[in-house]
């Protein structure tokens, strides 16, 4: 049975999704209110207070990446899970930068929704158990963990700045420091 004091925001534009997902999260016994755009979220976010929020990452044909921060600052405990319809490493990157708890691509059922914002009903849905694999982007079909992803890009744009540790956290706008304990945590190699 879910926590009475769960309470979801889901955050996007197609109004179908959105009922449909609000509706879904109700009758799992979770709170749940929808909004179409950032202005709506913003508003629904200061009164509602949710515990959690699904967030499509476009909204109206902008990038809703910035309403990460804006949330997590009016309920800075808040799980933030992104979805869309289209992956990249760099997006992917920035919505966990920015402190989403995950990012999947669409389609996704709810047991996939439910068991990235660690809701119960969502875990079994996956497949993953209590101490079981770290949460996963879907990418071509394959569930590639976000872990992975970030390690490969931070690889990539390593690379690319001939391994200079201090060209890559500038072009990535990240502290020295920080991209050198995410190195040393991913291993440098290949």
């Amino acid at each position: 049975m879910a926590d009475a004091q769960t309470r979801v925001l889901v955050v996007e534009d197609d109004p179908c999704f959105n009922d449909t997902l609000c509706r879904s999260l109700n009758r799992r016994g979770y709170g749940a209110r929808g909004a179409r755009e950032e202005g709506q979220a913003l508003a629904v976010a200061e009164d509602f207070r949710p515990t959690h929020v699904v967030l499509d990452l476009n909204l109206a044909g902008q990038s809703a990446l910035p309403l990460i921060p804006a949330l997590r600052h009016r309920a800075p405990d808040t799980r933030v899970l992104v979805l869309t319809g289209f992956a990249s490493l760099a997006t992917a990157v920035d919505a966990i930068k920015l402190g989403a708890c995950n990012y999947l691509i669409k389609p996704v059922d709810l047991g996939e929704i439910l068991g990235d914002l660690g809701l119960p009903d969502g875990a079994e849905a996956r497949g993953s158990e209590e101490g079981g694999p770290s949460p996963a982007a879907q990418v071509g079909g394959n569930r590639t963990p976000v872990r992975r992803l970030e390690r490969d890009y931070l690889r990539q744009v390593l690379a690319d700045h001939g391994g200079n540790i201090t060209a890559t956290a500038e072009a990535l706008r990240m502290h020295r420091r920080t991209l050198q304990r995410k190195l040393a945590r991913y291993g440098r190699g290949g």
